[in-house]
Parts: C-alpha cells; structure tokens; sequence
C-alpha cells in the first residue's frame, strides 16, 4: 500500500470516525432493510441486521478466533466476540479507531477477549494458520492490491476455517464494459472515499479460486442495502450533524457532501454491494 494512500485512509477515518459514531453509533457499515430494500426500520438495527444476514447466508453458526479486517471502532468485532463467546482481533489504519474500539471494549467488559491494532491488512502481523473466521466488512474497496488482499487473509485462515468478505463493487463489466461516464462517477468515489478502484463481484470470485478458497459463494445485495443512503444522507443534515461535520474538517465535509454519489451508483446500478464467502 503506497504511503500516500494509507495516510489518505488513516486521515479520513481518524477524522471522520467520531462524528460516525455520535450520529450512528459503532457500527461503520451498510444497513440491511430486507432482501427487496423495502423494510423500514430503526438504522442501526439495521447495520445489526446485517450481519445477522450475513452469518446466516454463510452458515456460521460458531467460531472461536476471530479476525475483523478493517474494524472501524470495533462495532463487529465486538458484536461477534459476545455472540459466539470468542476472541476476536481487529485491525485498522487509524490509530484513533484503534484506540476507540479499544476503549469500547472495556466498556464492554470484553477486555479480555478482544484486541485492536493498526495494521495493513495487505502484510498481517499474524501467523499463518491463525483464525477459524476473517470477516471484512466494506474494507476491500480501500485495497490497492485485491489479489494480495484476499491472499493474506487466506494465509491466515485456519484450514476448514471461514472468510466471509463484503465490499463496494461496480456492475460486472462481461456483457458491455464500463462507460466513459460511469468510470467518471466510479473516479468522483474514490477520490472522496480514499479508494483505489473498485472490481466487479465476478473478478473477486476468480481471485477466491485461485487461492484457492473451497465451497465459494458470491450474492449481490444491493437491493437489499441502497436504501441506507437515503437514511444517512437524512441524518447528515440535522444540527448535531452539521456541527460535527463543522468540527471534523474538509474531508470529511467533503464526503457528507458527496452522499448523493453512492446513492445515484447504487440507483443506476453501477455501484454493487458484493458478498464472497468460502473455506480454506
């Protein structure tokens, strides 16, 4: 991961992190609102709901080492290690995300149970062999090397072990490759996201078979968690909210402001929101 990107990453959550949680609480991800997006409920049951769905669409049913790759302030790490009685790790570029979810922890009472460290998730300071579930919830698209990505979460999964990755896609390009203005839009996401680029679902499992991951399955729930944006662009402008963007800074100004640009992705279908699940 080049250096500029990774303080880009860091800078962002390490600014933006806390205003997330004051508006929406711990958990940094997509909501789920049934699997045709018409459900209406409270959004962080929502983002709850998730991965609720997501550990029943992968057959978890327990797990005792537990890796969150890009854990924000701990929301899953947390919700995981109490659900399944286990220990969980969670890594993160932002020192203040780290500290956060570490303090959420003891307040948790799950001190003891869980860890949280900066790390690159492209070079893990973990030995081979060492989780029986990798979860990475929306951290892909912040990769520059999607391959190497997947390869050390692999590298760590116990064998028989689980890795359930969820992450920004745009449409699968097999059909009809992407339009001039569809990669000028993708381009506008990055640059406010701190993103890379973004690769089709489709191009995520042909990784997944060549490291080679077994019993994969892929699903696309973008019906199911568009609706998120309309709430979060609704929560954006309230005067809590604008305070707090206020206090934050620019970028992250600059990516309330911006909101408009995932929700018109996901409505033209260009944006897809991407599940790959298999074992080691």
């Amino acid at each position: 991961m080049s250096a500029t990107l990774y303080q880009q990453i860091q800078q962002f959550y390490d600014a933006s992190s806390g205003l997330w949680e004051q508006i929406w609480g711990e958990h940094m991800h997509h909501g789920y609102y049934g699997a045709d997006g018409t459900q209406k409920k409270d959004r962080r049951q929502a983002q709850i709901d998730l991965i609720e769905e997501l550990l029943n669409w992968a057959g978890v049913q327990a797990a005792e080492d537990i890796l969150d790759v890009g854990c924000g302030i701990g929301g899953s790490s947390l919700y995981l290690a109490q659900k399944f009685n286990a220990k969980a790790t969670g890594i993160t570029l932002s020192p203040v995300q780290a500290a956060r979810a570490t303090e959420r922890a003891l307040e948790a009472n799950l001190s003891l149970r869980t860890q949280f460290q900066v790390a690159n998730a492209q070079a893990m300071p973990f030995a081979d062999d060492s989780f029986d579930l990798v979860w990475s919830l929306e951290s892909g698209e912040h990769m520059p090397d999607k391959t190497k990505f997947l390869q050390e979460c692999y590298r760590v999964l116990k064998p028989g072990g689980k890795l359930i990755m969820v992450t920004w896609c745009h449409r699968p390009t097999d059909e009809s490759p992407l339009t001039a203005d569809e990669e000028k839009h993708l381009q506008d996401i990055y640059r406010v996201y701190c993103l890379p680029y973004v690769i089709s679902l489709p191009e995520y499992e042909a990784i997944a078979h060549q490291l080679p991951l077994h019993n994969i399955r892929t699903a696309d729930w973008s019906t199911a968690v568009a609706p998120f944006w309309n709430v979060v662009i609704d929560s954006a402008f309230t005067p809590q909210a604008l305070w707090g963007l206020l206090n934050a800074g620019w970028t992250t100004i600059q990516g309330a402001l911006s909101l408009g640009l995932m929700r018109r992705g996901y409505e033209r279908g260009l944006i897809r929101f991407g599940l790959l699940c298999g074992n080691k």
